[in-house]
């Protein structure tokens, strides 16, 4: 009962701090966030001066409009995935208006940007206050000055003491800035992320870094701290209190201190028998710190975790001194709907997903993330390799490679205190040229070292990597191959040979990025039946033109179907080769959630790489199941085909029913029939032994199985219909309102022959159309919410809001009349 207890306070103290961290900004005592109120230019100004100047209805200089929107905001929340346009790359505006109340006397007005998207500047009525360049780092704006010299001014008076705020974000191609615009990603401009206004003494901390290490013992923890003042005019002493919190709330050390404002504060504390964090059991520590001065008090929250890591040279991970194999994923700053301008529930529910899934590691790719996506990762238990975008294209100027460092400086101070982080990454593909006329490998690796050592000086604690420049793989602490067995070159089998020849080539070995394409809703009888030539002579790596879907030699990713079912069946293999790989430190799968990219206009959903094993608007795949049947501790069981409503065959051909499940056995029925019980094996491929062969009659079966582990039952249920009829050429549409809920319309359209027999293979691609009343919800870059899109075993689905009135909806495909409903 004692023990109960113990678990629930750590919980509940868990919650609080995750909910400070949540709310608390580590740099202000008071700060307010700024999300209403907010007008948009998608556009340029011809100067700040018409973003303020006085309104007048019918006045030309009323014009352009502004649109009232909420932050976070992003100017490509719909045309990233637009499959009539390229993405909008420019300038754009933001106006607001705020009422300043500052605590202090004689304190400073902040504007803090967790990131935004690509160039900003910012004013004050018409005083530029600052600006930044780069889309992904924290950066901050004293407004102090120009509000009372603006307070002061006669312009101040018709706002009625409110201060006009004017921001000017730009996205626009620029080849002397990272990351380069042949990346495989957009590069969203915008607000994306939160803006806060911050109030602090005019005495106030810079930075607080707090640097926990244990012995490999555990006996005795040692707290380093180190703190740094803004810069200040006034000179005079402060009283700096800390207080360390063990993960249950109890007080373990404390200490305070008077010191001059104008040094650096440097300290250090013992903590005896130090609780570990690890992804099991992530327990964080957490540090009050209290500084007095005349100015006004400052009191900050950090939460830290103790944790040793050490990766074996030609051999695994260790954390806290046992083995611990990395079972990772990447993720883009990317939603339906709203590009970049995830919120923080959007993002919460994204890592609770993962965390579901059993992931233990993430790789936060290409580019630095926010605060509330690193206090998430703390709390849920996740490393992470967290990356500059220092991302293909080559090597720029001085201008280019001062940003790289900046960007590497902010990431590692700004992400310093945070546990879950043990890898600052300096690039990816940084050996991809295009940008410049000239590429010079030399360079490269010289400007590399560079940064290898800036990381190292910054941050001994972590190691460094990179991922795919072969010829830079000595410079840094851990390398990451390209490895694409089974997509992009060779076939998936040859992944644990591939994998063990990249290792002995260097001392720590790391494989991110591996994958497939899965168009959610696609799935295949023979998925292999167009993919026989593909050659496992030609190495294993991505090369130029790979993701192409034409020209080169023989893939799997031009060749092949993009079917769910291929892409489960290559995750069912490297997950059952990782189990018998001792000497693998881990992998990430390409990527845990769909996302745009302005490279890829040809794919099924236009501009989408659909690697995701969830789609845009988190709805999982199928290899979502696969993961967990390997990953995730909890009991869990999954039939494959829950996306998949009509199969097809011969009458009472056999097929294959797989299961995916962490239980040690499973019972399937089919039509109330028990088939047997399978015992799971995860080296029986593929789905860990538990498959089934079932002769099927046409027409519609019910399947179920029931899976026990330990004294735990848990069990899954489909209904699918059995397609006997064989089809021939695709020549009609037909279109059926599938349900009517909210008043939105959920639509399908079928691909069917001369006889209206349902052609089952067929990937044509359709585009939907709508007039009257009505609104199509498209441009989300799901297989659901995309106005073009090749279709799912002869199908597609879209929504439409009917908004109370009446439309006209249609579907046209190439060569097939097009089809017409009313709404």
């Amino acid at each position: 009962m004692k023990n109960n207890a113990g678990v629930i306070i750590c919980r509940i103290f868990s919650l609080f701090i995750l909910l400070q961290s949540v709310y608390s900004n580590l740099n202000a005592q008071e700060h307010i966030r700024l999300t209403q109120n907010w007008e948009f230019l998608k556009e340029d100004l011809g100067s700040v001066w018409e973003a303020v100047r006085p309104y007048q209805p019918g006045d030309p200089q009323s014009v352009p409009l502004w649109q009232r929107v909420t932050l976070p905001h992003c100017f490509n929340a719909r045309d990233a995935v637009d499959p009539d346009v390229n993405y909008y790359e420019g300038p754009g505006w933001y106006r607001t208006q705020l009422v300043i109340d500052n605590p202090y006397k004689s304190g400073r007005t902040l504007l803090h940007f967790e990131g935004a998207g690509q160039k900003t500047e910012v004013y004050v009525f018409m005083t530029k206050v600052g600006s930044h360049v780069g889309g992904y780092d924290q950066w901050t704006v004293d407004m102090t000055r120009a509000i009372d010299d603006f307070l002061k001014s006669p312009d101040s008076k018709r706002f009625h003491g409110k201060i006009p705020i004017e921001i000017r974000c730009d996205n626009s191609r620029d080849v002397e800035m990272i990351p380069s615009d042949m990346a495989d990603f957009t590069i969203y401009g915008g607000l994306y992320r939160n803006v806060e206004i911050q109030y602090v003494p005019a005495i106030s901390l810079n930075k607080f870094h707090v640097n926990p290490i244990v012995e490999e013992d555990g006996k005795i923890g040692k707290v380093s701290l180190s703190a740094s003042f803004y810069d200040s005019s006034k000179i005079g002493l402060a009283n700096l209190q800390v207080e360390i919190y063990d993960p249950y709330g109890k007080r373990v050390s404390n200490m305070s201190k008077q010191l001059p404002v104008e040094l650096n504060y440097f300290a250090s504390l013992a903590i005896k028998k130090p609780i570990l964090w690890s992804p099991t059991d992530p327990k964080l520590y957490t540090v009050k710190i209290l500084l007095h001065t005349n100015e006004g008090d400052e009191e900050r929250i950090i939460h830290f975790g103790f944790r040793y890591f050490k990766f074996i040279t030609h051999g695994p991970f260790l954390l806290n001194g046992k083995r611990l194999l990395l079972r990772g994923t990447h993720r883009h700053q990317d939603w339906a709907g709203v590009g970049a301008a995830e919120t923080d529930e959007m993002v919460r529910r994204e890592f609770e997903l993962m965390k579901n899934m059993g992931v233990n590691f993430i790789r936060l790719g290409h580019y630095q993330q926010s605060s509330f996506v690193l206090n998430l990762c703390d709390s849920l238990g996740l490393l992470v390799w967290e990356e500059i975008p220092w991302n293909r294209g080559g090597l720029g100027n001085s201008v280019y490679r001062g940003q790289a460092r900046r960007m590497l400086t902010n990431m590692i101070m700004q992400h310093y205190n945070h546990p879950s982080i043990i890898i600052w990454s300096l690039g990816n593909e940084i050996d991809w040229p295009g940008d410049f006329p000239q590429y010079y490998k030399d360079s490269i690796r010289s400007f590399l070292k560079d940064l290898n050592n800036l990381s190292h000086q910054l941050d001994p604690g972590r190691v460094t990597a990179i991922r795919r420049c072969d010829f830079c793989r000595d410079i840094v602490d851990l390398y990451s191959p390209s490895i694409w067995a089974g997509w992009y070159s060779g076939i998936y089998t040859q992944y644990r040979t591939a994998s063990k020849r990249q290792m002995e080539r260097v001392k720590h070995f790391f494989h991110a990025e591996w994958g497939a394409d899965g168009v959610a809703g696609r799935h295949a009888e023979n998925p292999y039946k167009n993919i026989g030539e593909v050659s496992t002579t030609n190495g294993v790596a991505e090369k130029t033109g790979d993701a192409s879907l034409t020209g080169g030699e023989a893939r799997v990713s031009k060749d092949g179907d993009w079917s769910e079912t291929y892409q489960c069946d290559l995750i069912d293999w490297y997950l059952k080769e990782q189990e018998n790989m001792p000497w693998l430190t881990g992998s990430a799968y390409w990527i845990f959630k769909d996302f745009a990219t302005p490279l890829r206009p040809d794919n099924p959903i236009a501009y989408v790489n659909t690697k995701g094993v969830v789609q845009r608007d988190l709805t999982p795949k199928e290899s979502y199941y696969v993961f967990q049947s390997y990953w995730s501790s909890k009991p869990m069981v999954h039939i494959y085909g829950h996306s998949w409503p009509v199969r097809w065959g011969d009458e009472g051909a056999k097929k294959t029913i797989k299961v995916y499940s962490n239980c040690t056995q499973a019972e399937l029925f089919v039509d109330d029939k028990s088939w047997g019980i399978r015992k799971r094996n995860t080296q029986d491929y593929p789905a860990s032994g538990l498959r089934w062969l079932v002769p099927l009659t046409g027409g519609e079966h019910h399947f179920k199985v029931i899976a026990q582990k330990g004294n735990t039952v848990v069990s899954d249920e489909i209904v699918q219909e059995y397609q006997t009829a064989k089809w021939g050429k695709p020549s009609r549409l037909l279109l059926k309102v599938m349900a009517i809920k909210n008043d939105t319309a959920t639509i399908e359209a079928k691909l069917c022959d001369a006889k209206n027999i349902l052609c089952l293979d067929a990937r044509n691609k359709v585009r939907f159309g709508l007039t009257g009343d009505g609104d199509l919800l498209d441009d989300l870059g799901t297989s659901s919410g995309s106005r073009v899109v090749e279709m799912y075993n002869g199908r597609a689905i879209i929504k439409v809001k009917l908004n109370e009135g009446k439309s006209m909806f249609s579907v046209a495909s190439a060569g097939i009349p097009t089809s017409f409903t009313t709404l």
